[in-house]
C-alpha cells in the first residue's frame, strides 16, 4: 500500500514512548508498504534526525512546531471553541504540505498519529486510521484534580473543549485504534468499532537477565525511569518519594537488603530532588542512553502510574529484561496476570508489601520474572504489533 502518515512528532531521536512506537513500526511497515511522512519537528531535531527516519520512508516532510506556550495561543484558546492543545497543533503550513502531497501522489489510506493533528487534514475521500496513544482529555482531567484550586476552573473549561474535539475526531476517522483495552472501553462509549494495536518492545534489544545474575550486586536497586517533562512521570516520582520510600526506610528488614532508590531520567525538577536528602536515593540525569543497561543494573521497577493512559513502554521493557514490575491498576494496561506476571497495588502500603515479598522470596521473584518475559515475547514483540496494524489497514483497504 501507499500510505500517507501524519504525525504530531518526528520519531527520532528516540526519547519518549511515542517515538519508540512509531520508529519501530515504521521500520517494519516499510518492508511491506510505501510510507510518506508529514510531521511536526521540534527545534532540537536536526537534519541527521530527519535522515534517520527517511531510511524507512519514501519521503519525509517536516513542519516546524511552534511554541505551545505563547500569549498568542493563550488568547486564541480563550476566544475560540478550541482547547489549548488543539490550538498549539493547528498549522496552515502542515495543511498545505498535506494538500500538495495528496495532489501529487496517489495513496491508499491516511494513518494519523494523535488526534490533534487530524484538524490539519483537507477534505478527502481516502480512508483514515487514527491511532490514539492516550485518551488525552482524561490525562488532563487527572492532572487538573491535583492542580492549585485557583487554576482548576480554567483547566476544567479547557478539558471540556478538549473532550469535544477528541471525541469529534474519533467519529470522523474511518477506523479508530487504541493502544490498550482500558482506552478502548472508554472510546467505545462514543463509537463501537474500536480496534486495539498495543505498544511493543524490542525483545532482542531488551534481553532477559536471570535472578542469579542480578543478585551478584551487593545492593538492590528499585528503579523509577521516565522523562520528567511529562506530568505522569513527575506525579509518580513524587508519590514514591513522599509515600513509598519513607515507609520502606522504616523497615529494617527491607533496608538490610542494601536497598537503593534509583530515579533516572532527563529534566528531573529541583522540587523532586528536594524531597529527599537520603544517601540511598540516587537522582540520575546522566545514566546510560542505552536503557537496556539501566534495566540490567536494576532489580525492581516501580511504576505507580496514577495519571495517563495507553501502555507504558517502561513496563514492557522491564518485563522483557527480567525485572519484576510493581504498578497500579491503571499502569497494568496490558492486563498482565497479577501475582503471576506483574504485581499490582493502588496504595503505598500495598507497594511496600509487594516490594518486601520480591526481596524476601526468591522463588516468587523468579516466577514473576520468567512469566513476564514469556508474556512480552508472545504478545508484545514489534513483529506481532505490526501484523495487528496491517490487519487494521486491510480492514479499510482490502490488500492483495
Amino acid at each position: 500500500m501507499r500510505i500517507l502518515l501524519v504525525s504530531s512528532f518526528l520519531p527520532y531521536p528516540i526519547f519518549s514512548g511515542g517515538h519508540i512506537r512509531l520508529f519501530n513500526i515504521l521500520k517494519l511497515l516499510s518492508k511491506k508498504h510505501q510510507i510518506y511522512l508529514v510531521c511536526e519537528k521540534r527545534d532540537y531535531q536536526t537534519k541527521n534526525d530527519v535522515k534517520a527516519v527517511e531510511e524507512y520512508c519514501e519521503k519525509v516532510i517536516t513542519v516546524n512546531r511552534e511554541k505551545q506556550w505563547s500569549w498568542q495561543n493563550i488568547v486564541k484558546t480563550g476566544l475560540s471553541s478550541k482547547s489549548f492543545l488543539i490550538t498549539g497543533h493547528a498549522s496552515n503550513k502542515m495543511k498545505k504540505e498535506i494538500d500538495d502531497l495528496l495532489n501529487q501522489e496517489k495513496f491508499d489510506l491516511i494513518h494519523i498519529e494523535t488526534f490533534y493533528v487530524m484538524q490539519n487534514l483537507p477534505k478527502t475521500a481516502l480512508p483514515t486510521v487514527l491511532i490514539e496513544h492516550n485518551v488525552e482529555y482524561l490525562v488532563y482531567k487527572r492532572f487538573a484534580k491535583q492542580a492549585p484550586l485557583f487554576l482548576r476552573p480554567l483547566l476544567y473549561i479547557d478539558i471540556l473543549k478538549l473532550k469535544f474535539w477528541e471525541e469529534n475526531m474519533w467519529n470522523k476517522a474511518t477506523k479508530l485504534v487504541a493502544v490498550s483495552e482500558i482506552d478502548k472501553k472508554i472510546m467505545e462509549k462514543k463509537r463501537r468499532d474500536v480496534d486495539v494495536v498495543s505498544n511493543g518492545v524490542d525483545i532482542e534489544k531488551f534481553r532477559f537477565m536471570n535472578y542469579e545474575s542480578r543478585i551478584q550486586n551487593e545492593e538492590k536497586r528499585m528503579l523509577f525511569i521516565g522523562d520528567f517533562r511529562w506530568i505522569e512521570n513527575r506525579d509518580a516520582a513524587e508519590w514514591i518519594l513522599k509515600e513509598i520510600w519513607p515507609k520502606l526506610n522504616h523497615e529494617s528488614r527491607i533496608m538490610n537488603h542494601g536497598l537503593k532508590l534509583w530515579i533516572v531520567g532527563k529534566n528531573i525538577p529541583q522540587s523532586l530532588k528536594k524531597l529527599s536528602n537520603d544517601d540511598n536515593v540516587i537522582f540520575d540525569e546522566n545514566a546510560p542512553d542505552k536503557t537496556e543497561i539501566i534495566y540490567q543494573k536494576s532489580n525492581i521497577l516501580l511504576a505507580p502510574i496514577r495519571v495517563g493512559g495507553g501502555t507504558s513502554f517502561k513496563i514492557l521493557e522491564a518485563m522483557a529484561s527480567g525485572i519484576c514490575v510493581v504498578t497500579t491498576a491503571l499502569g497494568n494496561a496490558i492486563k498482565a496476570e497479577e501475582n503471576l506476571e506483574i504485581l499490582v497495588a493502588n496504595n503505598s502500603d500495598g507497594f511496600v508489601e509487594k516490594i518486601r515479598e520480591l526481596l524476601e522470596n526468591e522463588k516468587f521473584y523468579k516466577k514473576i520474572s520468567t512469566n513476564a518475559r514469556k508474556l512480552v515475547e508472545k504478545k508484545f514483540n514489534w513483529k506481532k504489533i505490526t501484523r495487528d496494524l496491517n490487519s487494521v489497514y486491510e480492514s479499510v483497504v482490502p490488500y492483495d
